[in-house]
């Protein structure tokens, strides 16, 4: 399953990197971008998995921008 989420106050494209990959090393993602330019996030994961992994993917953000909002 893949899903586009918007992005708020995202405020430099080496967070973005920084998110990019750490959301990448989350078990049961299969693959994830994160764009700077465009504020969106692209997450593709298994469907029973995908709720718990957002949730997580929030936590991982919250680290290394906390001021960015997922808008879920």
């Amino acid at each position: 399953m893949k899903k586009k989420f918007k992005l708020q106050d995202l405020d430099c494209a080496n967070c973005a990197a920084k998110m990019e990959e750490a959301i990448k090393k989350l078990p049961g993602v299969t693959d994830a971008s994160v764009s700077f330019m465009t504020q969106k996030m692209t997450i593709e994961a298994d469907v029973e998995q995908f709720d718990d992994l957002m949730q997580k993917v929030v936590q991982v953000c919250a680290k290394v921008e906390p001021d960015c909002k997922i808008l879920l």
